[in-house]
This record gives structure tokens, sequence and C-alpha cells, in this order.
């Protein structure tokens, strides 16, 4: 929702940052960098346990998602194999953070429910790409990847800060997993409705009149 509606605001700012990277490095590196730091960082999490030093970790490593796309418009090397190399390295960095969470934790079903939401969020655009030519930009939903990652951060800064001063009865990491599944498939089945609202004029605007 946050890319969808503010892109054209947003973009400026990620340039100008990402200028000094653009000078040294081609986009798919900066992606590759990314999704290395966020690897570790998550092995880092299975071994320390800390949650809150991995929310402010992943902020950082997760803002190379944004970068990647800067340096590439500011080298002028946009590519389809960047997209998709941005994309499937998205995947699995979130594959990678629920798995850490849901061992470190034992919440594996909240995590698994969440991750299955987080793919069917994605899948329902892309299926709907097969189908019929949609805008990539014009799918302003509830939880995209930006929304998720920003959750996600927060609620593992604030979980391990204040988690333990709360009830013992009372789980803030897990109570805040088990908010972001519904949040997801929520998202999935809002893109369910659009893209059933798009293909069914789509399949109207090509009936014989």
């Amino acid at each position: 929702m946050i890319d969808g509606l503010y892109k054209k605001h947003i973009d400026p700012v990620w340039e100008h940052i990402a200028r000094p990277l653009a000078r040294h490095f081609t986009a798919n590196q900066v992606t590759l960098f990314g999704f290395a730091v966020s690897l570790l960082l998550c092995l880092a999490y299975a071994f320390w346990q800390s949650a809150t030093w991995f929310g402010i970790g992943l902020a950082i490593a997760f803002a190379a998602d944004s970068l990647d796309g800067a340096v590439a418009r500011l080298r002028s090397e946009t590519s389809h194999f960047g997209g998709y190399l941005d994309a499937m390295t998205d995947r699995y960095q979130e594959f990678a953070v629920l798995a850490a969470i849901g061992w470190v934790n034992g919440l594996w079903l909240a995590a698994f429910l969440v991750l299955a939401g987080t793919y069917l969020v994605s899948y329902a655009k892309a299926r709907t790409a097969i189908e019929i030519s949609i805008s990539n930009s014009d799918w302003p939903d509830l939880m995209e990847r930006q929304e998720r990652v920003i959750y996600t951060c927060i609620l593992l800064v604030v979980a391990g800060l204040f988690g333990a001063a709360l009830a013992p009865w009372f789980n803030l990491l897990e109570a805040g997993l088990w908010v972001l599944a519904a949040l997801t498939h929520a998202t999935a089945i809002q893109r369910f409705l659009r893209a059933r609202r798009l293909l069914l004029s789509s399949a109207k605007e090509k009936q014989p009149h």
C-alpha cells in the first residue's frame, strides 16, 4: 500500500541515498548483498536470540530491497532479470525470517500461516498477470511486502524490549504473529476480489457486441 500510493514521493529519497552505492555496485549486487546480510542476521538470531537486535538489523538489511531499485534507475540498468532476482530473494528473505522466529520461539504454526499468507498475496497478483495484462503499481493493498517488513521489524523490537514486562501468560511476539497472519490472508482475499473484478471486466470487453 505504501509503495503503491506514495512511490513517486519515496523513490527520489531512495535514489539520493543510493547515489554513492551506484558509483561502485550494480543493482543485482546490492540485492544479493542485502539477501546475504538478512540470512546472516537470521543465523545470529538463532544463536543469540535477541529479538530487539534482530528487528533493528532486519530494518537495515531490508533497506537494500528499496536501494537496489534506486541503483538500477541511477545506473540505467533496469532489467527483467533484475526484477525477477529481487522478487525471488524477497520470498527467501521472508521465509528465512519466519523460520528463524519459529525456531527460536517455537511459534511454528503462526509463522507458517504468515508465510502462507505472504506467498498467496504475491501469487494473487502474479497469477492475474498471466491471465490478463495488469499494472504492477495499481495494487495498493493492505499488507504488501513493505508493510509486512515494517510490521515485523517493529514487532521484534517491541517484543524484545517490553515482552518480558507483560503478564507471563501473554506472549507479545506470538500475538503479533497471529495478527500478521490474519492481515496477510485478508490482503490475499483483497487481491482475489480485485483480480475477480479485473478478470470479469476483461471477459466482458472481449465478448462480441
